[in-house]
């Protein structure tokens, strides 16, 4: 996901490869695409573009309608999976998700290269840490309180990716293999994984160690604010988003389950609500399916006039 979020971002770089807060979003289940669906009650087609085709729906710009419709059609084939000529639901809403997860599953694939170059079955926590942090050890004992980023020294850094590693490690073994590896860099998908993201943006956000998070730490994590200027709109918005719906029970500050709450949202799945939206307004016959025909005449809500480099998109999608 494109969101999805990440608390601590590794970079592919081993030499720059510390894990970082990454505030860009702190929340898990986020919208398919950074367009609002809809504008004063009207019908944005750019975040059905952006929730069909993930990221890549950024490039539509240069083909021409008629080409769309062909590169349209060869992405249908591939959501069918069954080659019955019907396009369910379900099957919609697996595209959904795979296209929100395969930027997350190419981040694994590239750093799990890099930090297991003999591509084992597993990386243990001490061949992990010699390669993010074997540089440490040429320092001194007072460089390693020193503060590396965001208030945290590089031993903080350490004691969490300790942490995180042993809640990702499921067999005790302590090794991470491919999956668990996935769940240790991508924790806001693995559901056994949802406290420790808790607690990371706790920790993150939480300035004062009080075990609340009031609205200035809220504020003052996303916008650091220019001297003499005016807030933007956003921040206003977001102080208006912590008083209404943030801090629910009015106290003034968010504690561990409001925390929750807000990056871990309950009960709404994007894909599911997405698949049911384009079946509805794509299925001319009212038999619950779509045909290929019947996403082509609607190309505009898929993908718009403009279109997107699927050639790329094609050549990985087998794996779909």
């Amino acid at each position: 996901m494109r969101f999805s979020f990440v608390i601590v971002c590794l970079t592919i770089s081993l030499v720059t490869a510390i894990p970082k807060p990454n505030k860009t979003s702190r929340v898990k289940d986020e919208p398919l695409s950074s367009h609002k669906h809809y504008e004063n009650e009207e019908h944005n087609a750019d975040y059905d573009h952006e929730a069909f085709l993930g990221e890549e729906a950024k490039t539509f710009d240069q083909l021409s309608p008629e080409e769309s419709k062909e590169r349209l059609g060869k992405i249908v084939d591939k959501i069918d999976r069954d080659m019955d000529g019907k396009i369910t639901k379900e099957e919609l809403k697996s595209w959904i998700q795979y296209t929100q997860r395969r930027y997350i599953l190419e981040d694994v694939d590239r750093q799990w290269k890099a930090h297991n170059p003999n591509n084992k079955d597993s990386i243990t926590w001490e061949e992990y840490k010699k390669m993010v942090y074997g540089f440490m050890d040429d320092m001194e004992p007072s460089e390693l309180e020193n503060n590396a980023d965001e208030g945290f020294s590089y031993k903080d850094m350490i004691r969490r990716d300790q942490r995180r590693w042993g809640i990702a490690d499921t067999n005790g073994d302590h090794a991470l293999d491919k999956e668990e590896f996935t769940n240790f860099l991508h924790p806001e998908d693995a559901p056994h994984m949802k406290e420790i993201v808790v607690v990371e943006t706790m920790e993150d956000i939480d300035k004062d160690k009080n075990g609340y998070i009031s609205l200035e730490e809220y504020i003052g994590d996303m916008y650091r604010g220019i001297k003499n200027e005016d807030e933007p709109d956003w921040v206003r918005n977001e102080r208006e988003q912590f008083q209404n719906y943030r801090d629910k029970n009015k106290d003034g500050h968010m504690d561990t389950e409001e925390v929750k709450q807000w990056i871990i949202p309950p009960d709404f799945d994007h894909s599911e609500a997405e698949a049911k939206h384009l079946l509805q307004e794509s299925d001319a016959d009212g038999d619950g399916q779509l045909t290929k025909d019947e996403i082509i005449s609607k190309y505009d809500l898929f993908v718009g006039s403009q279109a997107t480099d699927f050639g790329e998109a094609l050549n990985r999608h087998d794996e779909f």
